[in-house]
C-alpha cells in the first residue's frame, strides 16, 4: 500500500498492482491442487500395487502344486484357479524343522524387542532429565556405539558366549540383538524425551510424583509414538536377521530364516515347503508394520513440528 500527498495536503491511498501476483498465485495454487488430487493418489496406488506384487506372487505360489510352480509362472492361476490348494501348508506343518524355527523366531524376536524398548526408555529418560556425573560423556559414548558394525563383534562375542555357555542358545541371540539395538534406542528416545516441556514435569514433581511415577504416568504415555516406532524397527530387524542367527544358533535354536536356508541347501527342489515358509516369514512382520503404521508415522514425525 502506497500513500500520495495531494495539493491540499490530503493523503490519498492507492492499492499496489497485485493483479499479476494474484494470477501467478492462483496458477500455482491450481497446479498444487491438481498434484494433490486424484492424479497423485492414482500414482501412489499403482506404486503400492507394484510393491505388493512380490508378496502376492509368493502367496499364490505357496498355494500351487510343486509341478505347476515348476512348469509356469504364478500368474497362470488367474486362468486356472482350480490349481489352488493348501497341501503345501499341510506339508509345512508336518515339517518339524520349520515349525520349531517359527517358534524359535518368536522366542528370539519378542524378548529382544521388549528388552530394547524397556531398557532404552529408562536410559533415554535418564539421559534427558536426570542429573548424574558424566551424563553428556556417557551419552556421547552411546552415540559412538551406533557406528560399530555388527560384523566386527561376531567373533569376539562368539568366543565370549562359548566360554560362558551361551553359544548356540536362544538367550545368546537375544542378548546380542539387545546389545546392538540399545544404542539406537537410547539415542532415539533421549531426543524425544528432551522435547517434553519442562513445566509439565515440574508440575508433576510439585504434586509429589517421584522419578518412577513420573516416568510411567507422564513420560511414557506421551512417548507412545516414539516407542512404537522403535519397537517396529527392532522387531523387523530381529525377525528378518539371518547373519547373527547363522553364527550364534544351532539346529535346535535356529530361527526361520536359517531354517529356510538349510532347506534350500539340503533339498534343492523342496519348493512346496519353501514357498509357504517364506510367505509366513514375510507376512508376519508385514502385518505388524501395517497394524502399527499410524504410531510409526507419528513417531517418525515427532519433533519435526514444534
Amino acid at each position: 500500500m502506497t500513500t500520495h500527498a495531494g495539493s491540499a495536503g490530503s493523503v490519498r491511498k492507492t492499492a499496489p498492482p497485485v493483479e499479476g501476483v494474484k494470477a501467478r498465485e492462483s496458477l500455482a495454487a491450481r497446479i498444487v491442487e491438481k498434484l494433490g488430487g486424484g492424479l497423485v493418489r492414482a500414482f501412489l496406488l499403482v506404486v503400492g500395487l507394484f510393491w505388493l506384487v512380490p508378496t502376492i506372487g509368493l502367496l499364490i505360489s505357496s498355494l500351487r502344486p510343486p509341478d505347476e510352480m515348476s512348469a509356469s509362472g504364478w500368474w497362470k492361476v488367474f486362468s486356472e484357479p482350480s490349481q489352488l490348494t493348501f497341501d503345501s501348508y499341510q506339508k509345512l506343518l508336518e515339517n518339524s524343522d520349520i515349525t520349531n524355527s517359527i517358534l524359535n523366531t518368536v522366542l528370539i524376536t519378542v524378548p529382544a524387542t521388549l528388552l530394547v524398548v524397556i531398557v532404552g526408555s529408562l536410559a533415554g529418560y535418564a539421559f534427558a532429565w536426570m542429573e548424574f556425573p558424566g551424563r553428556d560423556w556417557w551419552f556421547l559414548a552411546v552415540v559412538g556405539l551406533l557406528v560399530v558394525p555388527v560384523q566386527v563383534a561376531l567373533i569376539p562375542i562368539a568366543e565370549l558366549f562359548g566360554k560362558i555357555g551361551l553359544f548356540g542358545s536362544i538367550l545368546g541371540v537375544v542378548l546380542f540383538h539387545t546389545g546392538f539395538g540399545l544404542p539406537f534406542a537410547v539415542f532415539l528416545l533421549r531426543n524425544f524425551f528432551a522435547e517434553i516441556p519442562r513445566e509439565l514435569l515440574e508440575a508433576a514433581r510439585l504434586d509429589g510424583a517421584g522419578e518412577l511415577r513420573l516416568f510411567f504416568r507422564v513420560v511414557m504415555p506421551l512417548a507412545g509414538p516414539a516407542v512404537a516406532s522403535l519397537a517396529i524397527f527392532q522387531f523387523l530387524w530381529v525377525w528378518n536377521d539371518m547373519l547373527v542367527a547363522l553364527v550364534f544358533t544351532d539346529a535346535d535354536s535356529q530361527p526361520i530364516t536359517v531354517a529356510l536356508q538349510t532347506q534350500v541347501r539340503q533339498f534343492g527342489n523342496n519348493i512346496d515347503v519353501l514357498a509357504p515358509g517364506a510367505f509366513i516369514s514375510m507376512v508376519i512382520p508385514l502385518a505388524v508394520f501395517f497394524a502399527f503404521q499410524r504410531q510409526f508415522v507419528s513417531g517418525v514425525m515427532a519433533g519435526a513440528v514444534k
